[in-house]
């Protein structure tokens, strides 16, 4: 058989093998690492592997470790998780609550508004899921909320932490991206190509995150009208409504200082991501102590949870470098340029075929395996064929947001189901994430026929 279509050959049964293992229930970087590891022996002995390409794996690491924009993915972990344990997302909450609580659906409202600003200024999904669905489910399962409704509107609200800078996943995607484009650029014989950065996928991702925020509250209302009693209103008592202003400021002022704080720095070019991240950790100690709630026991939890997050996210990346490197070079790069130059279509259908390919593997993934796994693949490819960096990235991030609420590895039904009562079953959230993923495809189909959605922003504050 002929070396190049052997090896083209064996990086396509390695791509299958490794999603096989995973849906064994392998570990997804040690699976990542093995079966590549595998594959690139059986590649050595037909002589279309050289094992000598492993040496670049060694400078890889180290500059993961000493990348400065890869540092803000810590540091934005840690602000997420003290901000959980500060109580002021538990106010926030309880505040818009009672504000919008007169409103038939406001209870729903107020959850996806208050998940808006915890994203803005957490980053974090996990957290914000599971404090919503302890403080936001039990009240509305009180106020007789349909209870798919309710787990849709946590699950759903709490993921926009995935998309809404400060984003984890566009900060990793940003530093990817920009390698990539400036590799693609230069092979085109542009030696100045204009640079992609985390702000401006941050700048850029503004916008669909408003899009997705203003169809989640479209869907809510539209229930409200369609199926009242599947949202009654929950009048806030005539002694409370006094105070309710001054608990609005109170609860709004420490989330709004600190997203101004964050991404206006970053936005106006005053602060890198890095420098911004360290900003917002700062920023995240000083209102849990203004809080009362800065404590060794709190701070000693939150550095625990947050190496442990950052140690899963790079161990994973280290063994999506071993598959990188195996699929590579064995010609799986040149199979999927093939695949997806000769699709009919052109440029857009082949954004729109990896779009569908990143949805269905959402269903088995985590967001990080996906883009760690995908995008070094099929980005070249796709820049190549002058996407828009920006608007790919974002893409990408609002297709992978889905990740989390597709069953059956979707992990904010995992967080809301070892928070909710057993009055609500498994099928209930399943059923009430549905709806929402919808919507985030509705987003997806808007971008697509709108691309300025996601990079005029960008260009207008970068010019």
């Amino acid at each position: 058989m002929d070396p190049i279509i052997l090896g083209e050959f064996l990086s396509g049964i390695m791509f299958f093998g490794i999603i096989g293992m995973l849906l064994l229930g392998f570990p997804v970087a040690f699976t990542l690492a093995g079966v590549s590891l595998m594959f690139g022996a059986v590649g050595m002995w037909f002589g279309v592997f050289d094992p000598s390409n492993f040496g670049s794996l060694a400078n890889r690491y180290i500059g993961f470790m000493t990348n400065e924009v890869l540092v803000a993915v810590p540091l934005f972990i840690f602000m997420g998780v003290v901000l959980e344990r500060s109580k002021i997302a538990e106010q926030l909450l309880l505040t818009m609550g009672k504000l919008f609580g007169n409103l038939r659906g406001g209870l729903g409202m107020s959850v996806i508004i208050v998940g808006a600003l915890l994203a803005a200024s957490t980053g974090v999904v996990g957290a914000t899921v599971v404090t919503m669905g302890l403080i936001s489910l039990p009240a509305m399962l009180r106020a007789n909320y349909d209870p798919r409704l309710a787990s849709g509107v946590i699950c759903a609200s709490g993921t926009l932490g995935q998309i809404i800078p400060p984003s984890t996943v566009l900060i990793f995607m940003g530093d990817m991206l920009s390698g990539i484009n400036s590799q693609v650029q230069m092979a085109k014989g542009n030696f100045a190509p204009v640079p992609v950065s985390v702000g401006d996928l941050f700048a850029g991702a503004l916008l669909p995150g408003v899009l997705l925020v203003g169809l989640y509250l479209a869907w809510t209302i539209f229930k409200a009208f369609t199926d009242p009693e599947s949202c009654p209103a929950t009048p806030v008592p005539p002694e409370e409504e006094k105070a309710l202003l001054g608990e609005v400021f109170t609860a709004l002022l420490p989330p709004l200082l600190l997203i101004m704080a964050v991404l206006g720095s970053i936005l106006g070019g005053i602060a890198t991501p890095t420098e911004a991240a360290s900003v917002g950790a700062v920023g995240a100690m000083v209102l849990a102590a203004l809080r009362w709630r800065l404590s060794f026991t709190m701070m000693r939890e939150a550095v625990i949870s947050t190496a442990t997050i950052t140690c899963m996210v790079f161990i994973i990346l280290f063994g999506a470098s071993v598959f990188s490197i195996v699929f590579r070079l064995m010609g799986g790069d040149n199979l999927v340029h093939e695949f997806l130059s000769n699709l009919p279509g052109g440029t857009l259908m082949a954004v729109a075929v990896v779009m569908a390919i990143m949805f269905l593997l959402g269903f088995i993934l985590d967001t990080f395996e996906i883009i760690f796994i995908v995008i070094p693949i099929t980005a070249p490819i796709l820049l190549a064929l002058d996407v828009d960096p920006v608007w790919l990235g974002v893409l990408v991030g609002v297709n992978l947001q889905t990740s989390f609420l597709t069953p059956p590895f979707g992990f904010a039904l995992f967080y809301l189901r070892g928070v909710a009562p057993n009055s609500v079953s498994t099928s209930m959230i399943y059923k009430g994430v549905i709806p929402f993923v919808f919507l985030q495809l509705t987003a997806i189909a808007i971008m697509f026929a709108f691309p300025e959605i996601a990079t005029w922003l960008p260009r207008a504050i970068y010019n």
